[in-house]
């Protein structure tokens, strides 16, 4: 439990937390107080899970990358554990709200927006860095929503984070960018480099 509760602060993830809630029952506190519907409109709920993920990115990189290489535990599953517990938080927060009167559905959008969006950070970070790996999540899902095309498979496959939950080319693109990110943090993890990116 004490190495839990190290490994959290070192990864500044209380501060990401609540971040990630703020941005929740500020979007929710807008919807619920701006609109007569129930359910909260497609492009906000799409909005929110970015600016959530977002705030989780940072607790992908500890203020010593290099420690974390050659430090002798298994950092793979625990890299593994991180990022699903992300997602869980992510997921759990707006699960919550289908019992409020401002909705955060559907839930299959909600799970495939998260589950794509953390595995495409979780890539940027392996590849880039944690510091950098929210803008092609950013660009991507703000193109997406500006221009939500669904006329071919390859079109939803494009824009997956505003299409139909029930789309099968969304659902696949989602899928594979998150095993993609997951099994590329967790046997690489970040870059050495991102070390010296990270405030002290």
């Amino acid at each position: 439990m004490r190495w839990l509760v190290l490994y959290l602060r070192s990864r500044r993830a209380p501060l990401a937390l609540a971040v990630t809630v703020g941005c929740a029952v500020l979007m929710w506190s807008l919807w619920a107080v701006a609109s007569r519907s129930r359910e909260v409109g497609l492009p906000l709920v799409i909005l929110t899970v970015l600016l959530m993920v977002s705030a989780l990115t940072p607790t992908l990189v500890s203020p010593d990358a290099a420690l974390d290489r050659t430090a002798a535990l298994p950092w793979a599953p625990r890299r593994a554990a991180h990022v699903l517990a992300a997602m869980l938080v992510v997921v759990g927060l707006l699960a919550v709200t289908l019992v409020t009167p401002a909705t955060f559905s559907p839930g299959l959008l909600v799970v495939r927006d998260t589950v794509g969006l953390l595995g495409l950070t979780a890539l940027g970070a392996t590849v880039l860095s944690p510091a950098r790996s929210w803008f092609v999540p950013l660009g991507w899902t703000l193109a997406a929503i500006l221009f939500p095309e669904s006329e071919t498979h390859l079109q939803q496959a494009l824009t997956w984070q505003a299409q139909d939950p029930r789309s099968g080319a969304a659902a696949a693109t989602a899928v594979a960018l998150a095993s993609a990110g997951l099994l590329a943090y967790t046997l690489i993890g970040p870059p050495r480099r991102s070390a010296a990116e990270v405030p002290a």
